[in-house]
């Protein structure tokens, strides 16, 4: 295959056979694009580039450490909030380190912090189903558990709304909580509905049609009963959700509202409608009609520097997207 995408169950933006029908071909962002895409993102105010993607059968651990070193070649203050639990293992196993070893290496490289995305759901009866091929959820947890023990800080995330129950809800933020226990390390949590709409388990039948709007509320509000007061940050995917819905999880449970992601491929690629950048000005009234005081923040929740914000807004337009023309590997690249 050209990429091996480990989420091709549920993911419409993953890619694989040049024949399925199901999603365009595999394409490659090749490192002067990142570099491109980072510099860009610096020069309208951003504070982190996030980067992920599928596993491609020739990547290696080299792979990942050459892109940090793009993006911070072209913007040495922007921290990289980079690779998942999938990717850092594939990467570990590929150069025959140890898990501790390689994000030792990633840091050096300028790892800033992880996504805790290949979460999905912490439960293996329902990763036998949906990602047969991912990590068990005990690797996945302790892929984790190392990066926080090297230093690393990262994100925790759920994907629900698909072929689980709420019992594997509970399950799973238990698993979370306990590690946060134990480590400190995840920065926040975030609730991911699945957007059913391209996503191949859904169009065969075999999930449903996301969370309803009342299940999508309700997690956002356990997750804070249940995490508090270890995990301090709950945030509402606007890409995802909307602005109308992220309000309404706003005012039960959620205080994070994310970033303002230039260019967002994952959720649109799925068929959701909002996935293309919320600028800080829009930001800033949605949580002010709330009745409360907006506050960017960093990656780590500081303050944004002076600097940063001044060119956050009234940041120039979006440049076009260059793909590469070989199905070599898939990227997703945003940043906020």
């Amino acid at each position: 295959m050209p990429a091996r995408a480990r989420c091709r169950r549920f993911c419409a933006f993953s890619k694989g056979k040049l024949g399925d029908t199901l999603r365009g071909p595999a394409y490659d962002l090749d490192l002067d694009e990142i570099a491109r895409r980072a510099r860009e993102a610096w020069d309208r105010g951003a504070t982190e580039v996030c980067m992920q993607g599928g596993i491609h059968p020739r990547y290696n651990g080299r792979s990942y450490l050459d892109i940090l070193d793009t993006a911070k070649r072209v913007a040495g203050g922007i921290h990289v909030h980079a690779f998942s639990p999938l990717e850092v293992h594939h990467g570990a196993t590929s150069l025959g380190l140890t898990i501790s070893d390689y994000l030792e290496r990633l840091r050096g490289a300028g790892l800033g912090s992880l996504p805790g995305t290949a979460a999905e759901i912490l439960d293996d009866d329902i990763r036998a189903v949906l990602c047969p091929d991912k990590l068990s959820s005990e690797q996945w947890l302790a892929v984790v558990e190392a990066a926080h023990r090297r230093g690393l800080r990262t994100t925790a995330t759920i994907m629900f709304g698909h072929i689980e129950r709420p019992e594997h809800w509970a399950r799973h933020l238990l698993h979370i909580r306990d590690l946060q226990a134990r480590t400190g390390g995840f920065t926040e949590f975030v609730p991911l509905p699945f957007v059913h709409m391209e996503a191949p388990l859904y169009l065969k039948g075999r999930a449903r049609k996301g969370p309803t709007f009342r299940e999508t509320v309700l997690m956002h509000a356990v997750s804070r009963l249940v995490l508090h007061p270890l995990i301090p940050n709950i945030q509402v995917s606007w890409v995802k959700l909307g602005a109308d819905c992220a309000a309404t999880c706003l005012n039960a449970g959620a205080n994070d509202l994310g970033g303002t992601l230039m260019n967002e491929s994952i959720s649109h690629a799925a068929g959701a409608e909002h996935g293309q950048e919320f600028s800080p000005e829009r930001m800033d009234a949605l949580i002010a009609s709330l009745g409360r005081k907006p506050r960017q923040r960093t990656t780590l929740y500081s303050d944004v520097p002076a600097d940063r914000r001044h060119a956050a807004y009234g940041a120039p337009q979006l440049q076009p997207m260059i793909f590469g023309k070989h199905a070599i590997r898939e990227r997703s690249i945003a940043a906020g």
